[in-house]
């Protein structure tokens, strides 16, 4: 067979990235052998919906694709998003924190608070939430301490909280994400909620949290992805959701298992698309199912619940050569950059199952 020029060059940059994830993945009995660097950084490729599946599962490849994406992304855009690096410094740590691609990136958020917000301000009110909140998430996950960084970030957070209690987000018609601001106000909850009792008594901080609170209650989650969110943040801040509403949101999402396994991300809200095609309600994919997995498993779900291990099951039958989890994003069929947050999201899921949650190394 004899390759034209354009084909060779193809399958060199394959080749390149293949050899890049290799080098970053870790065994969890031992150390990376050769450590993801800005420097040295391979982009992962696009998202694309037809990229072949793994032919066996593979916790190192997908740590991989993770470290290269968020490395890609930070060294290509110099800037955070929760789609990429927010979402990598929730579920990095949850497997390994001792690599240089986390390092990297943990020092980039710590620089964005402690430099940049000084010299120039945050660029968003959101990027002050959503900061705190991976910062905080992260100390819990690595040190299991709140850092003098995170805690910079959580008090910067509450100057920019309305008077109803919540915070002015983005809304670029992204969704799940960046639509609207109920999506910020549980990301402001979870993250004083993983601060700890100590912070959440300190002065001011009651009634920040009494805010949202308010909010919440005056301002019902309008899709289910929402009230899962609340969900999640209820596990670690009390007076969010009754037990009775915590019981009803497990029901809801246990009802929407598809008989594969997986969830899927468009069942989970009513969201239209910007390009005006049909959501894919009929499909598993790595958010929903990710997802899912983890807010039932943060929820008290038992590991051995049958709808715990069949989505445990789709996850490590659905991975993608690359090492991640294809999601089609809600928006348009472009870049479909969820599919970063849903491989986070899918790693996170299998560590909730397979390791204790938020533990340190």
């Amino acid at each position: 067979m004899v390759l034209t020029i354009s084909e060779t060059l193809a399958m060199t940059r394959q080749l390149l990235i293949l050899a890049c994830l290799f080098s970053s993945s870790m065994s969890l009995h031992g150390a990376e052998p050769v450590a993801v660097t800005l420097e040295n950084v391979v982009d992962p490729g696009e998202n694309q919906p037809d990229e072949a599946m793994a032919e066996t599962f593979s916790l190192e490849r997908a740590v991989g694709f993770l470290d290269s994406v968020a490395l890609t992304w930070q060294k290509e855009n110099e800037c955070f998003t929760c789609h990429t690096n927010f979402a990598y410094l929730y579920a990095r740590p949850m497997i390994s924190h001792k690599n240089e691609a986390h390092r990297s990136v943990r020092e980039f958020a710590e620089q964005l608070v402690s430099q940049r917000w000084e010299q120039e301000g945050p660029r968003w009110d959101a990027e002050v939430i959503a900061s705190a909140t991976a910062l905080t998430f992260n100390d819990r996950a690595t040190t299991g301490e709140l850092s003098d960084v995170a805690r910079t970030a959580l008090d910067r957070m509450w100057t920019v909280q309305r008077d109803d209690g919540g915070f002015n987000w983005l809304k670029c018609d992204w969704p799940p994400m960046e639509s609207d601001d109920h999506y910020g106000v549980t990301l402001a909850a979870l993250a004083v909620g993983l601060a700890g009792e100590e912070y959440a008594q300190a002065e001011g901080v009651q009634s920040g949290v009494d805010g949202i609170n308010k909010y919440l209650s005056q301002n019902p989650g309008p899709t289910l992805h929402h009230r899962a969110m609340v969900l999640w943040a209820a596990q670690h801040l009390d007076g969010l959701l009754t037990d009775e509403q915590q019981a009803s949101v497990v029901t809801e999402l246990r009802s929407l298992q598809k008989e594969d396994g997986g969830w899927g991300l468009a069942t989970l809200g009513d969201w239209k698309r910007g390009d005006d095609s049909p959501q894919d309600t009929e499909s598993s994919d790595g958010y929903g199912t990710g997802f899912v997995v983890f807010v039932l498993r943060q929820a008290g779900v038992p590991v051995d619940d049958p709808a715990i291990t069949r989505g445990v099951n789709w996850l490590k039958t659905h991975q993608r050569a690359s090492g991640r989890w294809f999601t089609r994003s809600l928006h348009a069929d472009n870049r479909h950059y969820i599919t970063h947050a849903g491989t986070a999201f899918a790693v996170m899921a299998i560590a909730a199952c397979e390791q204790q949650p938020l533990a340190a190394d």
